[in-house]
């Protein structure tokens, strides 16, 4: 693979580790605490900033407090005496900078905020250095002291630490264990280590068989402050000892062109980790369908649709039988046996009657909803950290009132099926009602010819049995046997009925359930999806 390729491939990865934790921040956004968010979203933003432009150049920076000799230092590097061409250090908190290689580098400075009184540039064409210390590329900038009094120099520092791909932490003998630069920026900074070197200069000021102690010191220190393996340079610019060396090192850097990816690696993955951490990496938990389909029956259940269904049972049972039964029956048992006087004395048969009539009370149905709901979002949420158990609860608590009215409209518009007795029952009363007539008919002949005989009236007779009488009987026995029969018919429909009632109703309200307590919950569950993936791209560097 060619030295371009792998270029290309470092900036690849870098881009999906910073996009990773872009989505991560957009899909958390809501359910994590604004104050891990925002942080990291500065990050991404600062990352993208930076990866739009020049990769040509390496920014490095100079920290160090008073004294330490960081501005000699930076004198030294760039090969020129700032203030013989006429540029003094500003008395302000501005930082000073030199670039190597003018183009596009005035874009880095522009973006990092140095005003062009404080910049200097260093044409490579006037460059006689040596191609291992040539720092063609390189943007040096010398910070103002991170120990000075002045709180505006403080806050530069603090704002610069964050715009350098690589930090050049200047420490001299005297203050190297200084705690104002170890727990301000070296402890915080350990998680940086592979882009941060630290310099013990003035070593020229240490006696020479006490100088590897000195340096072993400050490798104890940084060990202690979490930076592992830490790059310990000497130098001095008194005795120029050491300066090749860094220059080495930086032009290595600058070579490399990993510096400011390695940056922004290291920007990223302590946020992403410390998302993770709060956030969670287990598995993406998934309501599947048998879940779902025991929620929408528990749900069905918990608001009374049984009672509905029961009644619509009862209902078909008792006025199918009213219409198929022998009619001088209907008057006897109308009072005792209509379920009907339950949703009022109109007999309104609608959805709406029958489910103001046997649904619990609305409280009552609250409650159940609240229990059902709650319990989904307990078993969902089982293994997932507080902040999405509490996004997730969230997103369908105190939806219970919302719930039961959906429901109620659901169930209120779905059609049960008994505001239209079946074609067969028609037909059957109206032959009841014809048989009826028949014995009406026949007994009135069998009595006229009875008590009136000789009125001319015909009386047929088949076996010495009146014909009238015949009819008469005939027509009861027919019209009892045939609503005994129909009964038999009546209770089946009204099996059928009520399951199709059921199924209406529970279509009904699933589909109340997916749409205000399955979705909200899917969404929560895709969000954190999103965030672990996210996550795991920004950790991980694959999308």
């Amino acid at each position: 693979m060619s030295a371009g390729e792998v270029l290309a491939n470092e900036r690849a990865d870098v881009s999906v580790r910073v996009s990773g934790l872009s989505r991560a921040v957009d899909a958390s956004r809501g359910r994590l605490d604004d104050e891990l968010l925002d942080p990291a979203n500065t990050v991404v933003e600062h990352a993208n900033a930076r990866l739009r432009l020049s990769s040509e150049h390496t920014i490095v920076a100079l920290a160090g407090a008073t004294g330490s000799g960081k501005s000699s230092l930076f004198n030294k590097l760039s090969d020129l005496e700032i203030a013989g061409v006429g540029v003094k250090r500003p008395t302000t908190s501005w930082a000073l900078a030199c670039a190597w290689g003018p183009e596009g580098a005035s874009d880095i400075l522009d973006w990092i905020g140095i005003p062009a009184r404080q910049q200097v540039s260093r044409m490579s064409m006037l460059d006689t250095s040596s191609d291992d210390t040539n720092l063609r590329g390189l943007v040096l900038l010398d910070l103002p002291d991170h120990d000075s009094t002045e709180v505006a120099h403080h806050l530069e520092v603090d704002r610069l630490v964050e715009y350098a791909d690589l930090l050049v932490w200047v420490l001299d003998p005297q203050k190297y264990a200084d705690a104002a630069i170890h727990e301000r920026y070296l402890k915080p900074y350990a998680t940086h280590s592979d882009v941060m070197i630290v310099v013990l200069n003035q070593i020229d000021l240490i006696p020479a068989d006490k100088r590897d102690a000195a340096v072993a010191d400050v490798r104890r220190l940084l060990v202690n402050d979490g930076v592992p393996d830490p790059i310990v340079l000497t130098t001095s610019t008194v005795t120029g000892q050491g300066l090749d060396d860094l220059r080495r090192m930086l032009v290595k850097r600058i070579r490399e062109k990993q510096a400011a990816r390695g940056r922004i690696g290291a920007d990223v993955r302590p946020v992403a980790e410390q998302l993770a951490a709060v956030s969670g990496t287990v598995e993406t938990p998934v309501i599947g369908e048998s879940e779902r389909a025991a929620f929408r029956d528990g749900l069905a259940d918990s608001v009374g649709v049984p009672s509905v269904v029961e009644l619509v049972r009862s209902i078909a049972v008792e006025r199918g039988a009213r219409m198929t039964s022998w009619p001088l029956m209907r008057l006897v048992t109308r009072p005792r046996t209509d379920p009907g006087h339950r949703i009022g004395g109109d007999g309104d048969m609608s959805s709406a009657a029958l489910v103001h009539a046997s649904m619990p009370e609305l409280r009552a149905q609250r409650g159940h909803a609240d229990s059902a709901v709650r319990e989904l979002a307990e078993n969902t949420t089982s293994t997932l950290t507080q902040p999405w158990v509490r996004a997730v609860r969230s997103a369908t608590t105190g939806r219970s009132g919302e719930i039961v009215d959906a429901v109620d409209h659901a169930v209120e518009s779905a059609d049960l099926g008994l505001t239209k007795p079946p074609l067969w029952m028609r037909i059957v009363n109206i032959v009841q009602w014809l048989l009826l007539l028949g014995v009406v008919v026949g007994l009135a002949w069998w009595i006229a010819v009875t008590v009136s005989d000789g009125t001319g009236l015909p009386d047929p007779e088949v076996g010495g049995v009146s014909v009238p009488l015949i009819v008469a009987g005939g027509a009861l026995v027919v019209g009892i046997v045939l609503g005994i029969v129909s009964r038999i018919a009546v209770g089946t429909s009204a099996k059928r009925r009520a399951r199709e009632a059921d199924a209406a109703l529970r279509q009904s309200i699933a589909r109340v359930a997916d749409e205000q307590i399955i979705a909200p919950v899917d969404k929560e569950l895709h969000a954190y999806d999103a965030t672990r993936a996210g996550l795991r791209a920004a950790l991980d560097g694959r999308g």
